[in-house]
């Protein structure tokens, strides 16, 4: 068997991190972000030094054409793209949020290739895909050199014609061809080959870069990514926590944490700030709403923890023994108390900028006074719970805002809450009977907002250690078809539970009303 040969240094090539977190991950139940929780997330993704950041789908709603322009605004150094399909008017609506970018700015245009898209869905023949795909690249090259063509459903494509679309859309001036796997349905070996084949027979396949977009639907996204570049793909889409569409995407800190730490056989590097990881991790979920689950790979809560004896031994013996990297490579601190009751605003400001939150002076002051109300609760605080703050204080202007809730109920009363909310800056308040002491908060916040939202989920986490820490509470509420997460957290757990259920109420809000506003 011939020995494997051994990569060099010169031989080393850098691969292009495209996040779509905000556009691929926000489709996502539950997923669904504000403009300013977007530019906040943008912010975050500037310091990981992403290279692209896939800001939405401009034509989607009003909403999503003002986040990808203000992110086009706002951000400096990583490229902004935009999602349109292969239709003029896409196109055009496109450039107008992407143009404050300049020529940063990348339009993103695609279309199905594949037979069964192309039958079911387009209803539209091979020859007529391929016009409309040329006829796209071309008017998004009349706006700026920076297009991507996206192939979608391309690991169910005939390759005959996988090619011969990918050759027509360089040609007419496409600098990136994104072949997809759409539905998570291929194998590393597979995917391999299919790039291998677009690399042996697209004459003009040097002039473009090609990116690789995997699903996770068979659990495969990151090993086929790997596969991918291992077969010539310069771009890797992926977004944080891996979420988006059903089992969501390629996981970007698994990607990128893979390459780190097996430079002995990938001879890859990215621009990753890996520090900037678990930061982004945060963030996104205080933003949504939606925990990582404990065993997630580099940002799961479990990922640096060890219980086992034998474990536990070997740690403390050689760290190496058990961690193939260390928890500070990506962003993990040893500490984990960070601020007391005596700290000072500089000392609160910077740990939470090493947390990853951008607050401006205004919310810094609300955010401050929250963090000493809560010290002289607490005998500890915690990084989480400073998330938990800043969450709360980073809101949208909410419709509800809860004012005073009381609960009374034991073994032999019948549980009663009381609640005062302002609605649209009206104080009012009630009282409602209910099953337990969460019942009948609900009860009085539903009949205080006329809501006819369903609850579905109801979930309730210790934030951190101890009999003083503060609870969270994460709802999700269903109307109309649209679904959205809530979250609140206190030290007084029917508290979280109101804010949590105010909050879910308030997204439903705003989710409904941008799209009236896009009608």
């Amino acid at each position: 068997m011939a020995k494997a040969k051994q990569s060099t240094k010169d031989e080393t090539r850098t691969i292009k991190i495209f996040d779509t977190t905000l556009r691929d991950g926000e489709q996502a139940p539950g997923n669904s972000m504000n403009i300013e929780e977007k530019l906040r997330f943008a912010k975050q993704l500037q310091k990981l030094n992403v290279d692209v950041i896939e800001a939405g789908f401009p034509i989607a709603s009003e909403g999503d054409f003002e986040a990808v322009k203000k992110v086009a605004q706002s951000i400096k150094g990583p490229e902004i793209a935009g999602l349109c399909r292969s239709n003029l008017k896409d196109i055009d609506r496109a450039w107008e949020a992407l143009k404050y970018a300049g020529e940063k700015g990348r339009i993103h245009t695609f279309i199905a290739t594949s037979d069964i898209h192309m039958k079911y869905k387009l209803q539209m023949e091979p020859a007529q895909v391929l016009e409309s795909a040329v006829k796209a690249v071309k008017r998004a090259a009349g706006y700026t050199p920076n297009v991507e063509f996206s192939c979608e459903d391309a690991v169910r494509t005939q390759l005959p014609f996988l090619a011969q679309v990918v050759e027509a859309v360089i040609a007419a001036g496409a600098t990136t061809v994104n072949i997809p796997d759409t539905v998570g349905y291929t194998v590393p070996f597979e995917y391999f080959n299919i790039i291998k084949y677009l690399k042996d027979n697209v004459p003009n396949i040097e002039k473009a870069v090609i990116s690789v977009h995997c699903h996770n639907d068979l659990g495969l996204s990151v090993a086929n990514s790997i596969a991918a570049i291992q077969a010539g793909a310069g771009q890797v889409e992926c977004t944080i926590n891996g979420i988006g569409e059903r089992a969501g995407n390629c996981s970007l800190e698994e990607f990128v944490m893979i390459l780190r730490t097996r430079r002995d056989i990938l001879p890859f590097v990215t621009g990753i700030a890996t520090e900037q990881l678990t930061p982004a991790s945060r963030l996104l979920t205080n933003i949504t709403g939606i925990a990582v689950q404990p065993n997630k790979s580099v940002v799961g809560a479990n990922a640096f923890a060890h219980e086992a004896g034998i474990h536990q031994h070997g740690m403390l013996m050689d760290k190496s023994t058990y961690e193939i990297m260390t928890p500070e490579s990506v962003g993990l601190t040893a500490s984990a108390l960070v601020l007391g009751k005596h700290s000072g605003r500089h000392a609160f400001k910077k740990r939470l900028e090493e947390l990853g939150h951008d607050l401006d002076d205004e919310m810094l002051n609300r955010a401050f006074e929250r963090f000493k109300a809560l010290a002289d609760l607490k005998k500890e605080v915690f990084d989480e719970d400073l998330d938990a703050i800043v969450t709360d204080e980073s809101r949208e202007e909410d419709q509800y805002k809860l004012e005073h809730i009381t609960v009374t109920c034991g073994s032999f009363a019948v549980a009663t809450a009381t609640v005062q909310m302002e609605i649209n800056g009206k104080p009012v308040r009630t009282a409602e009977l209910g099953d337990g002491p969460v019942d009948s908060a609900f009860k009085a916040i539903r009949k205080l907002t006329k809501t006819k939202a369903k609850l579905t989920q109801y979930n309730v986490g210790s934030i951190t250690g101890g009999t003083d820490a503060q609870g969270e509470v994460t709802v999700r509420v269903e109307e109309g078809g649209h679904t959205v997460v809530g979250k609140g957290a206190s030290t007084d757990i029917i508290v979280a539970s109101a804010k949590a259920y105010i909050h879910a109420l308030n997204r439903l809000h705003c989710k409904q009303k941008r799209l009236t506003d896009a009608v």
